[in-house]
């Protein structure tokens, strides 16, 4: 891939991250205006936003580049072809960057301070065992789809995942280290003390770790090609937009995914 390429794709993937964080915290702030004092409604407005934003935010970037917006997705990515080692390094500090940002607007929006650091404490031994988890589901579900070449599916499916998971998860899933990092600047619902983070992110790394281990005894004939189609195929009209010919899996379209 040229460096036009690999720039417009990390613009892709910070502007999704951005979006993302912007979906998940301001929704949380409208939900706590919305309905103060009742959590589960809280929980499921912040949880049903979140959920469909990340459905249209992938479909809006993926065809770029592949709508990551997790380091966890990139660097499994990585780990398995689609996605090279160098780029996958580029990817992850767009993706921290857009989530940092992405708060910030997110903040800005319900008239906030735009950072305001949050000292919402959640690293307990049930929310770290549920960060892992989360991320394991997340990581086994964009794979799966890539390997069972249903990934067109992943925008919906993905979507549905962490809407569920905000609510079969205590920690409400986070399951990615870039909207961890990102819900720090926020004193909001949505929020995560800055203690709490490492302890988090921990916990989305192993989470990824073990899912490569899973797909690889679950899918052992999973290819850099398959692997390019996460977490959305990359269309073929990405070669159009980045004014090249040799783009990965010329066979069919692509297009990608928190």
């Amino acid at each position: 891939m040229t460096g036009s390429s690999l720039w417009r794709r990390l613009l892709a993937d910070l502007l999704g991250s951005a979006f993302l964080a912007a979906v998940v915290i301001g929704s949380g702030i409208a939900a706590q205006r919305l309905s103060p004092g009742a959590t589960g409604l809280e929980l499921l407005e912040n949880g049903a936003a979140a959920a469909a934003g990340l459905y249209a935010i992938i479909l809006m970037f993926g065809p770029v580049s592949g709508g990551h917006f997790n380091p966890v997705v990139s660097l499994a990515d990585a780990v398995f072809g689609g996605l090279s080692w160098r780029d996958a390094a580029a990817y992850l500090p767009a993706q921290v960057a857009g989530c940092a940002g992405g708060a910030v607007v997110a903040n800005l929006m319900f008239a906030r301070a735009a950072v305001s650091i949050s000292a919402k404490h959640r690293a307990t031994p049930a929310h770290v065992l549920s960060e892992a988890v989360a991320t394991l589901g997340l990581v086994l579900v964009i794979f799966a789809l890539a390997r069972s070449g249903r990934a067109r599916t992943a925008p919906a499916a993905v979507g549905a995942y962490i809407g569920a998971a905000y609510f079969f998860t205590s920690s409400t899933s986070f399951a990615n280290p870039a909207i961890t990092i990102g819900r720090m600047f926020s004193a909001t619902f949505a929020g995560i003390a800055p203690s709490s983070a490492p302890a988090f992110i921990a916990a989305q790394v192993t989470g990824g770790i073990l899912a490569i281990g899973v797909i690889k005894a679950l899918y052992p004939g999973i290819t850099p090609a398959t692997a390019s189609q996460v977490t959305v195929p990359r269309d073929q009209d990405h070669a159009a937009i980045s004014g090249q010919a040799g783009t990965r899996v010329p066979e069919r379209e692509r297009a990608s995914h928190g």
